[in-house]
């Protein structure tokens, strides 16, 4: 099963929409990356390589992001990881929510990365490989 990846710059948003989208994605692999180490608004290239390594399997991962920065750590983060774990980790430019509920179901039900991927293309904000 692919996992997804919320980094938020807030923790409490990041926790509010795993919150949201595991009442309908029963059984998917999500985990958050929200907020700096310190507590504070931000994101931590740690806490999104802890985040990936919870949900990963051979299925891959998907990131969603909220801000330009969460990007660029997230970024950070697959760059840290094994070669044979990067190719199969994504970031995803897309509505963070909608883009975050629609990934999450469709990883429950079996689809794969570039399913999903697809399915998230109108919603998406920016290019999108």
């Amino acid at each position: 099963m692919v996992g997804i990846v919320i980094v938020s710059h807030s923790s409490k948003i990041a926790e509010g929409i795993k919150e949201l989208v595991s009442q309908m994605a029963i059984g998917g692999k999500i985990a958050t990356a929200g907020g700096a180490t310190d507590g504070r608004l931000g994101t931590d290239v740690d806490k999104i390589l802890g985040a990936i390594n919870e949900v990963y399997s051979e299925d891959g991962v998907l990131i969603l992001f909220d801000l330009g920065s969460a990007y660029m750590n997230a970024e950070m983060a697959i760059e840290c990881l094994d070669e044979c774990m990067k190719n199969k980790v994504e970031i995803v430019d897309t509505a963070l929510i909608e883009g975050a509920l629609t990934a999450s179901i469709e990883a429950s039900i079996g689809k794969n990365r570039e399913e999903i991927k697809e399915s998230l293309k109108p919603m998406c904000l920016g290019k999108m490989p």
